[in-house]
């Protein structure tokens, strides 16, 4: 399995930006998608999360209303829309993928649940 996680940029406060993960070596629906993300001299965090098979999807309380994740499953492809961005948002945006059922609302951010992760995408915001 990979995860190829892009659509980073510089973006000024108050931009959007689209970032996507693609994931390959999947043979069904039967995984989920957390996005995390991590700015210098802090801890990684959970940002959004969705199951490929269905089900509401989770935010961070910093990111609700302004993030919205979706998915493509014959693309095997999902999008995180940012909007809104604030200097905060800034930092390096990573992808994780877990076998299975999809999370509980009080466990998708546990980083230890995943078994993949991409690469990262570094977002900047300026402000």
């Amino acid at each position: 399995v990979q995860l190829q996680a892009s659509g980073g940029g510089l973006v000024q406060a108050g931009g959007s930006l689209r970032l996507s993960c693609a994931a390959s070596g999947f043979t069904s629906d039967y995984y989920t998608i957390g996005w995390f993300r991590q700015a210098p001299g802090k801890e990684r965090e959970g940002v959004s999360y969705i199951s490929m098979s269905g089900g509401s999807p989770f935010y961070a309380s910093s990111v609700k209303g302004r993030f919205t994740i979706s998915r493509d499953t014959a693309g095997n492809t999902v999008y995180l829309q940012m909007r809104s961005l604030k200097p905060e948002d800034a930092g390096v945006y990573y992808c994780a993928a877990r076998r299975g059922n999809r999370l509980i609302a009080s466990a998708w951010t546990e980083e230890k649940l995943y078994d993949y992760w991409g690469q990262g995408t570094l977002v900047t915001v300026s402000s």
